[in-house]
């Protein structure tokens, strides 16, 4: 049997689906640099080398939609895009978990 097919992603214009893609991929490097949740330093490092360039490609992004005229944020759009995207697992990784019961 197959898994339940993902709802589809709201229509988007293209750099509305870009800022969704860069932003997700900053918050997984986020989460990977996270020293709550880490497991090393190394990892740690090489997740932010590469946020440096994910964080240019995000301005980038914005940048791009405000020259075009998309000076409006449709947060409700891009809120259920990031939720069929996976963002708020992918996202609770930034956060520090609860404390553990001893």
């Amino acid at each position: 049997m197959w898994p339940p097919e993902p709802p589809p992603l709201p229509a988007l214009t293209r750099a509305e689906g870009e800022l969704i893609d860069r932003y997700l991929e900053v918050v997984d490097l986020l989460g990977r640099i996270n020293p709550a949740r880490g497991r090393d330093t190394y990892s740690g490092l090489r997740a932010a080398q590469a946020l440096v360039a994910k964080a240019v490609q995000l301005r980038e992004a914005l940048d791009a939609m405000h020259r075009r005229g998309e000076n409006e944020v449709h947060a409700e759009t891009l809120a259920r895009a990031l939720r069929t995207l996976d963002g708020e697992r992918r996202s609770e990784r930034v956060s520090v978990p609860p404390a553990s019961v001893d």
